[in-house]
């Protein structure tokens, strides 16, 4: 839903919404996105709406709309060392929630990814190719892995705060 219109009456039914409702993004009633004057009158912060969510994979997905994007955590890379190689799935496949979606391999090992959504593939980041050191500089940020769309968020995903302890608890 674009609130991008919207007066004080419907950012009452929409805190209401939400309120019953929770998280637009974590909920069977997803997508929604409010923008604009309706954002501003709950004070959301992009951030706020568009969390980023962890599997106990240690894969990453950061919903932006109807994309997601996906990758490996900062956490998984460390544990990984340099990489040398990144394999990444076509363009248009259909991916389930926990479906090996590619791998990465280091100069430790070659570790698979899994997807911790559903939904198509619709881009894959082609800089990995000819640069899978962006893994290690970046991976929760330009070394992002596939973007999808038509995104079915599963149950149990983590927020970064419980990502955190499941990693210091030695989550793997």
């Amino acid at each position: 839903i674009n609130a991008e219109y919207m007066g004080h009456s419907e950012c009452l039914f929409f805190f209401v919404f939400l309120s019953i409702f929770g998280k637009p993004s974590m909920n069977r009633f997803a997508p929604i996105a409010l923008r604009g004057p309706a954002a501003r009158c709950f004070g959301l912060t992009a951030s706020r709406l568009s969390p980023v969510f962890y599997a106990k994979s240690h894969e990453w997905v950061d919903i932006q709309g109807t994309t997601a994007t996906v990758g490996i955590s900062n956490h998984a890379q460390e544990e990984l060392g340099e990489a040398v190689f990144v394999q990444l799935p076509e363009v248009g496949l259909a991916l389930q929630a926990e479906e090996v979606f590619g791998a990465v391999e280091s100069v430790k090992a070659t570790s698979e990814c899994y997807s911790p959504c559903s939904g198509v593939v619709s881009e894959v980041n082609e800089g990995l190719a000819d640069k899978p050191e962006l893994l290690n500089e970046a991976a929760e940020g330009a070394g992002w892995m596939i973007k999808l769309k038509d995104v079915v968020l599963p149950e149990g995903l983590m927020t970064a705060e419980e990502y955190t302890k499941f990693v210091a608890e030695g989550g793997h």
